[in-house]
């Protein structure tokens, strides 16, 4: 019996090193010896959850800039600390008749991804509205380490309190008239202007926002040249004056006017929730959208503490559901829009491997994109069901962190980061394709 059971072992320890090399040979083909990666530092780890060991590791406890990898540590964050829908608004009636109101940084408010508003009509039944400020806030409109002069891209609007049509300014044309919605901001002589050009260069080819304010403003051309579907630029945030931005939009939004509350909301105050929870994470995985990682943030920190502090909940998190990471990461941001963050992959894999072991498998594959889709959708196109990951993408620096569901029945968890590649981004996501692949066929 006992030497039966030490062939097994050993015929197990066997396989185990023999697979342990094909990866390893399988990553220097793809990757490590691929002279598109020749510049790059690069990170990659394969672990087996039901091995509790990893299958390859090179350069697994390095640290890396994860880019919108880092929306892994925000999902869990919303995945464990709000409720299943998503608080979109605090409220009371006082005395004096007025309702109290007080924002919960809910990015789904007169968001274009949502039709249905129930805090929109919350708020059109009520009698005379009061905005209730909370002075223990402590956030800023853009976060640490973004690129300044990204200021005006779709892709990174400010964070605030109270987010409103996505906190963008969306330019459209019908029939050769220009549209902005919301139209509060068309009252510039700038954007008026555009209509009076003459036809065939009435259209703008792109539409800016100078830094400090919003005096927004088209750069006419031809009329091909302007995105079917629009362009949307974000507004700043900051006002000049006692009256948040927000406050205007809203009262412009409702056609009614809203008072500023020297009062802060009262704990006994009611809760309007806006959308499922997981409708907003599907959006915000599946297009990796920055905007509605860096709420998250402020709306689980609003939840847990009473005010909005990123870093507060950052740091928190930190000492108590991420104390466990192997390496301890430097994380600033919701989204990952700053080169400040520093993750390793064996990081990435522990908390994709807790993630696992906390929530359903049918609920992380209905957030997480796989083959085809979302920021997936010109990879893998072949293997949707056998990859769910979170792709993550900065100039020169790119990551993917998921799982892998092998033809062979095995689940394993990867992260795979390469940082200061000079190749084309396309290369190097058909280098870790050709890699990932190779597991999912063979393992």
């Amino acid at each position: 019996m006992r030497n039966t059971a030490g062939i097994c072992l050993l015929l197990l320890l066997l396989s185990s090193c023999s697979s342990s090399r094909k990866l390893s040979a399988a990553a220097d083909s793809a990757i490590l010896s691929n002279t598109d990666f020749a510049s790059a530092h690069i990170g990659i780890s394969v672990y087996d959850p039901a091995k509790a060991s990893y299958l390859f590791d090179h350069q697994g406890d390095k640290f890396f800039v994860p880019a919108s990898n880092t929306k892994l540590l925000t999902c869990y964050a919303v995945m464990k600390y709000l409720s299943d829908s998503l608080p979109g608004m605090r409220y009371e009636r006082q005395g004096d008749g007025k309702v109290r109101i007080s924002p919960t940084a809910d990015p789904t408010f007169l968001h274009p991804d949502f039709a249905k508003q129930p805090v929109l009509e919350l708020l059109k039944q009520l009698p005379a509205m009061a905005y209730a400020p909370n002075p223990q806030n402590r956030f800023q409109p853009l976060g640490r380490g973004w690129a300044w002069d990204d200021y005006e891209a779709d892709y990174m609007p400010e964070r605030s309190a109270m987010p409103v049509y996505g906190n963008t300014v969306s330019f459209y044309y019908r029939n050769d008239s220009l549209g902005v919605s919301p139209h509060f901001f068309y009252d510039s002589s700038n954007l008026s202007a555009i209509n009076k050009t003459a036809p065939a260069q009435r259209k703008a080819t792109r539409f800016s926002r100078k830094e400090t304010n919003n005096a927004f403003y088209g750069i006419a051309g031809k009329a091909a040249d302007f995105p079917a579907a629009g362009e949307a630029v974000p507004f700043t945030t900051k006002t000049d004056n006692d009256i948040p931005l927000f406050i205007k939009l809203l009262a412009d939004t409702l056609h009614t006017a809203i008072a500023v509350s020297e009062e802060t909301i009262s704990p006994a105050a009611k809760t309007v929730y806006s959308q499922p929870t997981d409708s907003m994470l599907a959006i915000m995985m599946h297009r990796s959208d920055n905007f509605f990682a860096e709420q998250s943030l402020l709306m689980v920190s609003n939840e847990q503490f009473g005010f909005m502090s990123d870093t507060k909940l950052i740091d928190t998190l930190l000492k108590s559901d991420y104390k466990d990471m192997p390496q301890k990461p430097k994380w600033v941001d919701g989204s990952g829009l700053s080169r400040y963050n520093l993750v390793s992959p064996q990081d990435f894999v522990w908390l994709l491997t807790k993630m696992k072991n906390e929530f359903p498998w049918k609920r992380i594959t209905a957030i997480l994109p796989t083959g085809g889709t979302g920021t997936l959708a010109s990879y893998y196109k072949n293997y949707a069901g056998y990859i769910y990951a979170k792709t993550g993408s900065l100039s020169n620096h790119l990551a993917l962190s998921g799982y892998l569901l092998t033809k062979k029945g095995r689940t394993l968890v990867f992260s795979v980061m390469v940082n200061a590649a000079m190749a084309p981004a396309a290369a190097i996501r058909k280098g870790i394709e050709k890699f990932l692949t190779g597991i999912v066929d063979n393992y």
